[in-house]
């Protein structure tokens, strides 16, 4: 990333496994997550441009495993494919305001990182952790877990049939006089624009003709002494132009030229002789006739009286007319169609109970093993006794189903589960949902998850806990992790830290690697510091070291 907010320069290249990001509070961590957010396409602001700076940019490189998806969505788009399993994006905010995003070098739009966003890096922070007490989320959850896509859909687009058709016959069955007031409002519309009945001529050539009726005196008179001068009249071009025409046969005996200057003045006389004819053709059609100007200054203020109501342009009246008659024949037929639209829902009704039935069904048999799985995560995270009872209960369909999910805690023996929203404090929901995430990072195959703090509320053992659970989801798939507790950052393989301080004047961040004495260092800085905290920092490595190896640097 390059002039992001109080970072100047920083490149961060995450390796396999689990990522730890530590730093003091307000070290500019926060940046590094904004940063993320920009490549997976949310809403750039120019504010967050370093002072002083023309841009902000931020570049990112995935290596794939599996680009399928992505280069699905690459192609629909008309960018290159990811070439041996990399995919390059890059996004410039620019202090005008404008940006520019380029996806494996080719231009690309936010709309389509948003797209790619699922299929690359899942995010999680401190605040999606009230999204479990969501009995939307909770339900979501569960079909996610089910593997319920293909029925999820099947009733979303039962549903979506639903609700058109009884919009249909709302309309249908809606207030009569309303109704009736549209309708006798357009056939009186309609009867208006066909008593005048007007077509494409009552356009330009209307106003051409009416400007020639208007004009006909002037116009016969130039034109008639027009036609003289050329060939009626007492020494009309004509008759000059055969004077000049035996002067030329004379100069013809004696200049050898001449014959062709003849050639060229017959064909003047034939050209001057069409002239006339087509002036004499269009005169005589021509005659000042008062009550024909009449008519046409009436047919004239018919066309704009119309377009004045349904216009503005003669386009728009005709366009008015064809929309009027399709919805008066509309409400018309509406009058007809209540019984079979019953007819309709009825059926609709019955295929949207169907789907539901089968929808419910993949719920039903996953929630017991979600249960089962949730639970078992939780023991692992220092729940030694816990349950985490799923329940499905019917309810009316909705756009979601015809179920709802409730998703119990009982985090102590001989307690009686209730409801996750009634009873789990801070500390309790983000276990529960780094425990969500472990079991549903099996299923989606996302290549990066995020956990912003997500260790936050909870203790030094909840958060030896906490960071065993990541590590061991750092075994299937890359993981990133910000975190405040030394418990959770020791079983990281690959360290950063992020540091802010000031030089010349201006608050600069950096982002850095961390070797394994600096990492020994940092974790007894989050202890405490001193001597004390630097022993339980290297002792703390020591007891993570067997599980796993620090990649040098």
């Amino acid at each position: 990333m390059r002039n992001l907010a109080v970072v100047e320069a920083a490149e961060a290249r995450f390796g396999p496994g689990l990522n730890v990001i530590t730093g003091e509070t307000g070290a500019g961590k926060s940046v590094l997550m904004g940063a993320l957010h920009l490549v997976l396409g949310e809403r750039a602001d120019r504010s967050a441009i370093r002072t002083g700076a023309d841009e902000a940019a931020v570049n990112a490189v995935y290596e794939l495993a599996d680009t399928a998806a992505v280069d699905a969505i690459l192609r629909e788009a008309e960018i290159p494919p990811c070439e041996e399993g990399t995919l390059i994006i890059r996004r410039a905010i620019l202090a005008n305001g404008n940006g520019r995003i380029r996806v494996n070098d080719a231009p690309a739009t936010a709309a389509l990182l948003r797209r790619l966003a699922p299929l690359l890096t899942d995010i999680h922070g401190p605040t999606d952790n009230l999204s479990l007490l969501d009995a939307g989320f909770q339900l979501r959850l569960l079909s996610a877990y089910a593997g319920a896509e293909r029925e999820t859909a099947r009733y979303a687009e039962r549903w979506e049939a639903l609700q058109t058709l009884k919009a249909r016959l709302r309309e249908a069955e809606g207030e009569p006089g309303e109704r009736r007031a549209e309708a006798e409002r357009l056939a009186e519309a309609i009867e208006d624009i066909r008593a005048v009945n007007p077509t494409e001529d009552d356009g330009e050539p209307l106003l051409e003709r009416h400007k020639a009726a208007a004009n006909a005196g002037e116009i016969l008179s130039i034109g008639n002494a027009l036609t003289e001068r050329l060939s009626d009249g007492e020494g009309a071009l004509t008759e000059q132009l055969m004077e000049v025409h035996r002067a030329l046969r004379a100069l013809g005996g004696l200049l050898p030229e001449a014959e062709a200057w003849g050639e060229e003045l017959t064909a003047a006389q034939v050209a001057l002789q069409e002239l006339a004819k087509s002036i004499s053709v269009r005169l005589s059609q021509i005659e000042a006739d008062p009550e024909g100007l009449e008519r046409l200054e009436a047919r004239l203020g018919q066309i704009q009286r119309l377009r004045r109501k349904y216009g503005p342009t003669l386009a728009d009246v005709l366009v008015y007319r064809e929309k009027a008659q399709a919805r008066l024949a509309e409400l018309n037929t509406l009058k007809g169609d209540l019984q079979a639209l019953r007819g309709q829902i009825a059926e609709a009704e019955d295929a949207l109970r169907a789907a539901g039935l089968a929808l419910r069904g993949k719920r039903a048999a996953a929630a017991p093993k979600l249960s089962a799985a949730i639970t078992a995560e939780l023991r692992e995270l220092g729940f030694a006794r816990a349950s985490f009872p799923i329940a499905l209960e019917p309810c009316e369909p909705g756009p979601t189903g015809m179920d709802r999910a409730v998703f119990s805690f009982e985090p102590n023996p001989g307690e009686a589960a209730q409801p996750l929203a009634d009873i789990a404090s801070s500390g309790e929901i983000a276990r529960v949902m780094l425990a969500v995430k472990v079991i549903l990072a099996r299923h989606d195959g996302t290549p990066t998850l995020v956990f912003d703090e997500i260790d936050a509320n909870v203790g030094g053992e909840t958060g030896r806990r906490v960071g065993e659970k990541l590590r061991r989801l750092a075994e299937a798939t890359q993981v990133l992790c910000i975190t405040h507790q030394p418990q959770a950052a020791v079983h990281g393989q690959t360290h950063f830290r992020v540091s802010k301080s000031v030089e010349g004047g201006r608050t600069v961040t950096r982002i850095e690697r961390l070797a394994p004495e600096a990492r020994a260092d940092e974790l007894a800085r989050m202890l405490g510091g001193g001597e004390a905290a630097r022993r339980h920092a290297e002792a703390l490595l020591a007891e993570a070291r067997p599980t796993h190896e620090e990649p040098a640097p």
